[in-house]
Parts: C-alpha cells; structure tokens; sequence
C-alpha cells in the first residue's frame, strides 16, 4: 500500500515522502480501515515540523483524524462490523491506504455522511464543544469571538454556537472568508487585522467586552484577545497559529478578573466523561442537520505535502481533506 511517512523534521516538501508499505493486520482489540479520507488538522503540520505539544517520533505517518471502511476485525472488537463506515481519532496513521486502529478510537458517523464529511467532522466539533460548553460555560445569549473563522474549527464554532442560541463575533483575514462566516451565522463580522479590531469587536458586543474569547491566534495576538474580553470573560486557548511566544501577566487577570483556560483534545479525548459529553452535545445536532462539517479542498494523498503548506499559508477555507484512495 501507499503511505506517506516523515523521518525527520524540516520543510514539508523535503520531508513528507510517499512510501510504499505493507498492509498491516490488526491484533486483539483492533480493526483495519480501508482509509477514504483524511481530514488535516492545523496540529497536523506542526507534528511534521516538530512544533506540536508533543515531541514527534520519527518515522512518523501523519493523519490524526480520519474516515473509511472497517475491512478486517482484530480478536475481541464488538460493537463494530466489516463494511461499516466509521471516523477514527487515532492520532497518526491516517495518511495511507490501509491503517490498524484501536477500536476505542472509532466515532460511528450519520448514514448521510460522505466520507470527506466523517473526516472533517471529529476534531473540530468536539473541540468547539468542549470550547463553547465544557469549558468555556458559554450561555444563551451571550456573546463568542470566533478567531480564524472560515477555518474548520471557526466553521464548526460559528455553526455549534448558534445551534446553543450565542450570538457570533467572527474575526477572518480576507472579506471572503468573512462572507463564509456570516453565511453560517455570525453576527457579526471583522477583518482580523483592521486597526481597530480591538474597538470593534467590544462595541460589538454592547461596548464591554465579548464574555467568551475562543483565542487560536497567540504570540501578539494573545494580549488582543485578552483586551476584547469583559470583565470576568473567559478565554480558551485552542492553538497557536502563529507559532510565536505569547506573554502573559497574571495581574492582568486580577485587575478584572479573567479567566484564561488551555484546551487540548487529545486529553480531553482520554476522559471518557468528557468525550461522552461531547458525543451526546454534538450528535443530535448534526443528525438534525442544524451543524454540517464544512469540507474545504481535497487533494490526492501524492499531493500531501501541498496540502499541509496551503494551510500554514492560510490559503484554506474549512476542513482541508486528503483521500488516500484518489
């Protein structure tokens, strides 16, 4: 089969390398995907970097979230059976034709779905509802900043908040990716670097501040996100798409009272409280179509390396997808 692997860190186009492997088998608790989509993941690109919250080993096969069909059953798996459709939470493997996954990670997906919108669906949803709800306690009524906001996470936060009865505030780098945001239900829209962003996303939201900052942005940006907060807003720190330091002072926090909290899914995942919450929060909202995954661009699994650039360059609108069986 084809796989793309990375053996070391360095520029995506000298490093991730499409190999040829063997299918592999699965053992007692596992189950084989025929893998028909792939859906990229900021966190994706920085792991091929080696700029993730985890050190990369190396070979490494990317593809953190993913979707196909089961096609063999390791010893003991229940609940599952061959030719059912499944997303997979996995964490790495997924950028190949054939991949052996535990069966814990599996996510079943509507009948509906096709394969590109299983795949686009697992990371950002649960991680917009953990953002919104788990964490970030967010009310009816209440005012969200979605940072980033035609992305897949931005798409799928605009798209939960609404369904949850907030009202949006969404930031974006080109008016395009605005009208994106606005046509899923922002409120209200904002280029991210007008020069009164600051001024304009806290009069959006009566003057005082937005309660709810979903802050993926970091380094400089970081202090704007504290800035367009209100008094006793609550933060969540998502991502750190400009892989830049950001600084922090606590007595910031003091001075009125805000609230800054870390969210990283792959833990949150590991909580089996915390994903059943997410399931039962999610699930019925996309079953009655009120959320729908946003598939972006798809590239054939040779064209990997491209995929992964055009996101770092921010070229992308919604979850970027790779289909190994192109």
């Amino acid at each position: 089969m084809r796989q793309m692997t990375v053996h070391e860190s360095g520029p995506l186009a000298e490093v991730m390398q499409l190999e040829q492997g063997s299918v592999p088998q699965p053992a007692a608790g596992e189950v084989r995907l025929k893998v028909e989509a792939v859906g990229i993941n900021f966190a994706d690109v920085l792991t091929v970097t080696g700029e993730y919250l985890t050190r990369t080993k190396y070979p490494y096969h990317p593809g953190m979230e993913f979707a196909g069909t089961i096609d063999a059953l390791g010893e003991g798996v229940q609940g599952f059976g061959v030719g059912q459709r499944v997303a997979c939470l996995a964490g790495r493997g997924g950028l190949a034709e054939y991949a052996v996954v535990p069966a814990v990670t599996l996510v079943p997906v509507p009948e509906s779905f096709s394969a590109a919108e299983a795949a686009a669906f697992p990371v950002s949803f649960f991680t917009a509802y953990h953002a919104l709800k788990t964490l970030g306690q967010g009310k009816e009524g209440e005012w969200v900043l979605v940072q980033a906001a035609a992305g897949a996470l931005g798409t799928a936060s605009i798209q939960l908040a609404r369904a949850l009865g907030m009202r949006v505030i969404a930031l974006a780098s080109t008016p395009e990716k605005l009208e994106i945001a606005k046509k899923l239900g922002a409120d209200v829209t904002i280029l991210q670097d007008d020069p009164e962003r600051v001024e304009k996303v806290r009069a959006a939201a009566g003057g005082k501040g937005v309660p709810l900052v979903l802050e993926v942005v970091g380094g400089k940006r970081f202090q704007e996100s504290l800035d367009m907060a209100a008094n006793r807003g609550r933060i969540i720190v998502i991502g750190n798409a400009s892989r830049e330091q950001a600084s922090l002072r606590p007595v910031e926090l003091m001075k009125r009272n805000l609230t800054v909290t870390g969210l990283w899914l792959t833990s949150l995942m590991a909580d089996a409280e915390a994903t059943a919450e997410a399931v039962k929060g999610v699930t019925p909202l996309i079953a009655s179509g009120q959320v729908k995954p946003q598939v972006g661009p798809v590239y054939p699994l040779e064209q990997s390396a491209q995929a992964f650039q055009d996101i770092l360059d921010r070229k992308t609108t919604g979850k970027v997808i790779i289909e190994p069986q192109r």
